[in-house]
């Protein structure tokens, strides 16, 4: 089930944030990179566009059913993907604890939209996504790890250029 595989991608996001001082998370490793602190705000980002996403398609009546998509090819990073404008985060300093808190709140959103909804529903229903077209609403609760674990990746280089280690 997916609930796991999240929760150990977001264990392994909050210890390599917890590596950090709130200083180096919100340092940019150069002019065109994102911060440790902006990659997790577009993960909050992200959590809620999705969680709430879901929620208006199971309103909606005429939200067409969709085959499964290989959603498990977005965890790699060499396929490049520009971040809807609405999940581009703010260059404003922000704590780790925060942000952290923040993240675990839109989980909680996210956890809550599934456990309230008929399963048939979330098989039956879609949500659009910029790549892969209609996607199953139930694919998109495992879909939140493997974007997270894309972003882990992008965050463990980050820390490494922030911390001097090439």
């Amino acid at each position: 089930m997916f609930i796991g595989k999240n929760n150990e991608i977001r264990a392994a996001l909050f210890q390599q944030v917890d590596t950090l001082t709130d200083l180096q998370f919100n340092q940019k490793p150069d002019a065109n990179a994102w911060s440790p602190k902006e990659i997790i705000e577009h993960l909050v980002k992200m959590e809620q566009t999705i969680a709430r996403g879901i929620q208006a398609q199971l309103a909606n009546p005429e939200s067409p059913k969709a085959k499964k998509k290989p959603i498990q090819l977005s965890t790699l990073r060499f396929i490049k993907v520009k971040a809807p404008s609405h999940t581009i985060p703010s260059p404003d300093f922000e704590t780790k604890e925060k942000m952290k808190a923040l993240l675990h709140e839109t989980r909680m959103e996210l956890l809550s939209v599934y456990t309230s909804s008929n399963l048939n529903d979330l098989r039956s229903k879609s949500l659009k996504h910029p790549i892969f077209g209609n996607v199953p609403l139930i694919q998109w609760f495992p879909f939140v790890g493997l974007h997270e674990k894309r972003h882990l990746k992008q965050l463990e280089k980050t820390i490494e250029k922030l911390k001097g280690h090439k």
